[in-house]
């Protein structure tokens, strides 16, 4: 119970909320989409199980993702990844990427396509989750995601329509979440054990581990997304809007 007193912890949860909720938006659509053939005394069950095991699911594919980045590099390439992710917020999208959610009428039917509609949507989230844990988390990492995601798995099904309200009227809170995405990218970069853990690959230069390190390159990070992102847009110009 000694994590929850700590500032740390409670900073990382809120870095994993707000990741899910802006990278998660798209699940309540997907839920509302698998459910909508079913009897209106069955959608509640299918809403529940099905996210339940998204839930189950995401947790022990965060698991393994917390694993992976203990090998050399993957760590920086989580964080390209993580970049990209952050500037693609950045960027309007106008495709509707819901068309092939098949509705079903039957309960196991809905439940199993949320389940494999979220495992496909969530690859994204999974990164951004397990490295937002893993630079705050310390040695309460799972506990950390399990309780973020318990959290903001709620906002996102029951509060998917205020959330989206408050994007369309306040878009300054997508770029502060992309810019997120890109402060994490700096903090797992500059922690890949490649660069930072002198017995991994010793031949390499190693960084100094430092908090100036990590908070410069975080820094460094959201600047990057915003960058990229501005930029991307400005060389699309008006056209993007139209397409």
């Amino acid at each position: 119970m000694e994590m929850l007193l700590t500032p740390t912890f409670w900073i990382a949860v809120g870095q994993i909320i707000m990741i899910d909720i802006l990278l998660g938006g798209d699940n309540a659509v997907v839920i509302a989409l698998a459910c909508r053939k079913l009897p209106p005394g069955l959608r509640t069950k299918g809403i529940m199980w099905g996210t339940a095991g998204a839930i189950v699911l995401r947790v022990i594919l965060i698991f393994f993702a917390l694993q992976l980045l203990a090998i050399p590099f993957l760590k920086l390439v989580g964080a390209i990844l993580l970049v990209w992710i952050g500037v693609k917020l950045l960027i309007p999208e106008h495709e509707d990427g819901h068309a092939n959610i098949e509705g079903s009428d039957r309960l196991w039917g809905a439940i199993k396509t949320i389940i494999v509609a979220d495992l496909v949507m969530s690859v994204d989230n999974v990164i951004a989750i397990a490295g937002a844990a893993e630079t705050a988390g310390g040695d309460h990492t799972m506990p950390l995601v399990i309780f973020g995601l318990l959290v903001s798995i709620p906002i996102i099904v029951w509060g998917s329509q205020l959330v989206i309200k408050l994007m369309d009227r306040w878009p300054v809170i997508i770029t502060l979440g992309a810019m997120l995405l890109g402060w994490i990218a700096g903090t797992m970069a500059v922690t890949d054990p490649a660069l930072i853990n002198p017995t991994t690959l010793p031949q390499i230069p190693k960084l100094n581990d430092s908090a100036v390190l990590k908070y410069g390159a975080g820094i460094a990070g959201a600047l990057l997304v915003l960058a990229l992102g501005k930029w991307i847009v400005a060389r699309r110009g008006p056209s993007s809007a139209a397409t």
